[in-house]
C-alpha cells in the first residue's frame, strides 16, 4: 500500500511551493499545464486525498477567517477579536468567531467545521484541554495541508508557526518586584496549572524575582487552581492557612475574588495587603478599591496576529518562514497596591 503524502511534502518533493501544489490539484489556469500534470500524478502516485480539514483549500481566498479562542469571559479575549477585526477588515476579510468552552474535543469539531466551511485560515489560542492532553494533530493537519496558522496567547512550542504572545514571565517578574518595591515582603502567587502555558511562564517569573531579591521560595504561598469556577474554596483556604501582605494573581478573576476574600478577612486594602493581577478589564476598573494590573494589550496582539495571518494568504510572508512576536506588557497603577 502506497503511503499518503500531504501538500506540504509534494511540494517538498518537487521543489514547488505549497500553493502551487494545491492550485495544480484544483486545475487552476495560474499554473502551466506541465507542472499541473507532473503535481498530479505524483499526488495520484502517492495516493494524496485533502482530509476534512483541508477540504477548504478547495476554494480558497474566501476573505474569511476563523478565530478559536477557549473562552469569553476574560476581557483579554474581547479586546484581542477586536483587534483581530480592526485589521482583517480593513483588509477586506471577515471573522468568524468560535468557542472551544476550554474543550479539546470542541476545539477539534470547531476547527473542522470552520475548514469545510471555506476558511482561509485560522487564528486560535488553544483550550485548557488541549494543553493537558498535549494532542495537537488537528493543528498538524491543519499546517501540513497548507492552509496558514497563528497561534496567540496560549500557544504550543510543539507546533511550527506563527505566533504572538505575551512577555508573561517577564510581566510577572515586574509585577512581583513592584509589590516588593513599595514595601511587601510575603508575596502570595494565585496562578493556574502548569500545563496552561501561561500559568507555567507566571509562576517561572514569580520564582526568578524573588531569588533575584534575596527572598526564598515558598511553595506554601503558590496556589495552583485547574478550574476558574470554583476557585473562591481554595482562595478562601489560602486566606486562613497563611499570611502575607501582597498578591499576584494570573487574571483578574482570581485577584477580585482574593480581593473579596481578603475583606471579608477583616484585611485593608492596600494597608495589610495589595494586590496585583494580570488583563486590564472592566472588573480591575470597577472592582472597589480598583485592581493595579498587568496589561496584556490584547487589541495589540490581536493586531499583530490577524496581520501576520493575513501576510501569509496574500503571500507576502514566505509559507515556510516563521515568527514569534512578543508583546510587552506594562503595569497599570490603581488603588489595590500601597503608593511608592
Amino acid at each position: 500500500m502506497k503511503r499518503r503524502v500531504t501538500l506540504k511534502q509534494i511540494a517538498k518533493e518537487l521543489g514547488v511551493s505549497v500553493s502551487t501544489v494545491s492550485k495544480a490539484l484544483r486545475n487552476s489556469k495560474e499554473i502551466g499545464q506541465e507542472t499541473t500534470e507532473k503535481i498530479q500524478a505524483f499526488a495520484k502516485l502517492y495516493n494524496y486525498k485533502p482530509n476534512s480539514i483541508a477540504i477548504s483549500l478547495q476554494n480558497r481566498k474566501t476573505k474569511n477567517i476563523g478565530v478559536i479562542i477557549p473562552e469569553i469571559v476574560h476581557h483579554f479575549f474581547t479586546t484581542v477579536i477586536t483587534g483581530i477585526e480592526k485589521v482583517a477588515n480593513e483588509a477586506g476579510y471577515n471573522v468568524i468567531v468560535c468557542l472551544s468552552d476550554e474543550s479539546f474535543d470542541k476545539e477539534v469539531i470547531n476547527m473542522e467545521t470552520l475548514a469545510n466551511s471555506s476558511i482561509d485560515g485560522f487564528i486560535i489560542s488553544l483550550s485548557k484541554d488541549t494543553q493537558k492532553r498535549r494532542d495537537f494533530h488537528h493543528l498538524r493537519e491543519v499546517i501540513n495541508q497548507g492552509m496558514p496558522l497563528v497561534m496567540f496567547d496560549r500557544v504550543s512550542d510543539e507546533i511550527y508557526c506563527d505566533k504572538v504572545i505575551v512577555d508573561d514571565a517577564q510581566g510577572a517578574y515586574k509585577a512581583v518586584k513592584y509589590l516588593l518595591d513599595i514595601g511587601c515582603k510575603k508575596i502570595a502567587l494565585i496562578s493556574t496549572a502548569d500545563y496552561l502555558s501561561v500559568g507555567k511562564l507566571r509562576t517561572m517569573g514569580y520564582k526568578n524575582a524573588l531569588e533575584d531579591s534575596g527572598i526564598e521560595y515558598d511553595e506554601n504561598l503558590v496556589l495552583k487552581i485547574d478550574d476558574m469556577d470554583y476557585c473562591q474554596e481554595p482562595i478562601a483556604d489560602l486566606f486562613q492557612r497563611e499570611k502575607f501582605d501582597g498578591v499576584l494573581a494570573v487574571n483578574e478573576i482570581f485577584a477580585v475574588t482574593a480581593m473579596r476574600e481578603a475583606i471579608k478577612t477583616g484585611y485593608k486594602i492596600p494597608n495589610d495587603i495589595s494586590f496585583i493581577g494580570f488583563t486590564d478589564g472592566l472588573l480591575s476598573k470597577h472592582f472597589y478599591p480598583r485592581l493595579t494590573t498587568v496589561n496584556q494589550h490584547g487589541f495589540e496582539m490581536g493586531n499583530i496576529a490577524a496581520r501576520m495571518l493575513i501576510d501569509k494568504l496574500e503571500e507576502i510572508e514566505e509559507e515556510e518562514h516563521y515568527r514569534t512576536e512578543v508583546i510587552k506588557t506594562t503595569i497599570v497603577e490603581r488603588e489595590s497596591t500601597r503608593p511608592y
